[in-house]
């Protein structure tokens, strides 16, 4: 499991240094780097990508917000591998799409873990620490039930 935030920083190349804790998860399982929703990148391990690629290949072509998923997730989706330095390159393309430029911020998501650029988890961090807000936009999900 991807837990915890951490900050790195890209090289000339666009070599990402992978916290020791993510490492060894994916150099054990593979994985893929992927356009996320939120103006961010997920990485994610091959198993947890092949599982959400199957469930996306199961909706109908016919639906918009399908192919338009589809779209995002399979058009900027690499396998990366870690280097014998622990590190990853993503490609230029996606740096680009999430304004990733030096210094990059690593956030533990559960099944994934997401690379953001520091002014975009910036505006995250202070939704997440809007207390009074979190109490009614998590309401819904019943976190605690006894």
């Amino acid at each position: 499991m991807f837990l915890g935030k951490y900050q790195h920083f890209l090289d000339n190349k666009g070599r990402l240094t992978i916290p020791a804790r993510f490492r060894q998860i994916l150099l054990e399982k593979g994985a893929y780097v992927t356009q996320g929703f939120d103006h961010n990148l997920m990485v994610l391990p091959a198993t947890a990508f092949e599982a959400i690629s199957q469930r996306i290949q199961q909706m109908s072509i016919t639906d918009p917000m399908a192919r338009l998923l589809r779209r995002l997730i399979f058009s900027s989706g690499e396998q990366v591998e870690v280097d014998k330095a622990g590190r990853i390159l993503i490609p230029q393309y996606l740096r680009e799409a999430v304004d990733l430029d030096g210094e990059a911020i690593l956030i533990g998501s559960g099944e994934y873990f997401e690379i953001w650029s520091p002014e975009a988890w910036r505006e995250q961090d202070r939704q997440i620490k809007d207390s009074e807000a979190n109490s009614q936009r998590f309401a819904i999900f019943d976190l605690i039930s006894g």
